[in-house]
């Protein structure tokens, strides 16, 4: 089964940069489709995330900060 990965963020974001490397590292053990959504091209996406950021959504669960981590995405993605 393919993973459904979303990865919000925003430009000069060092921790959105920091989250994207752990997703490259995972798409070594993991199938998954990834987009990346910058909050600030859409209105309703700066409202919702503007303070959570970076945000994952993984197979439409969604991982913030404290407990987004690297391991906790590889747990979501072997569910």
């Amino acid at each position: 089964m393919k993973n459904e990965v979303t990865l919000y963020t925003r430009k000069n974001c060092p921790l959105c940069e920091e989250v994207k490397v752990w997703i490259d590292f995972l798409k070594d053990d993991y199938e998954m489709e990834f987009r990346e959504k910058d909050i600030e091209e859409e209105d309703r996406l700066h409202e919702a995330y503007a303070l959570k950021i970076p945000v994952v959504i993984i197979n439409g669960k969604e991982l913030v900060f404290p407990q987004l981590s690297e391991n906790e995405m590889r747990e979501r993605l072997q569910e």
